[in-house]
């Protein structure tokens, strides 16, 4: 089975962003989008609609790509989108651009002069969104990310705080 493409709709930025961070294909409706040009954009991209708006669902497109759910929590929210898609949270975890949904590329030399000395201290390697044209690396934001992906993943669906 082909690995499931997602579009959020705007009330579900911080799930778009989440399922990036594991590594899911994941675009985000720009704000005020249309609802018909989201069932759309789906559509034409392949992409799941995941959407809590409940009039949003009614445009089902004829393939029913538009997936409605109820909760209102991020953690509840991963889980019904974990049950409905069986999602593995570590599925390439930090392997997209949380920003624009890019994937990410192993960072140069030269590119790795752009990141603070003392992150570089701790792991000397980083990642370039050939997008955004940012360089990143693993600081304790990764840690703290990646627990929350972990706690999704055997469901205990708590997210660490900064």
């Amino acid at each position: 089975m082909a690995e499931p493409r997602f579009l959020c709709d705007e009330m579900l930025q911080r799930l778009g962003r989440w399922l990036r961070a594991a590594g899911f294909d994941t675009a985000i409706a720009a704000p005020g989008s249309e609802d018909r040009a989201l069932v759309a954009q789906a559509d034409v991209e392949k992409r799941w609609l995941i959407t809590r708006d409940r009039h949003l669902a009614r445009f089902r497109n004829g393939d029913g790509r538009v997936v409605l759910l109820n909760a209102n929590e991020t953690t509840e929210l991963a889980a019904e989108l974990t049950a409905r898609f069986e999602i593995d949270w570590l599925h390439h975890p930090f392997s997209r651009c949380l920003d624009c949904n890019t994937p990410l590329l192993p960072a140069t030399p030269a590119q790795l002069d752009r990141v603070p000395e003392t992150a570089l201290a701790i792991a000397r390697e980083g990642w370039y969104c050939p997008t955004c044209e940012k360089v990143l690396w693993r600081g304790s934001h990764v840690r703290r990310m990646r627990h929350t992906l972990e706690s999704f993943d055997r469901g205990e669906w708590c997210i660490a705080k900064d």
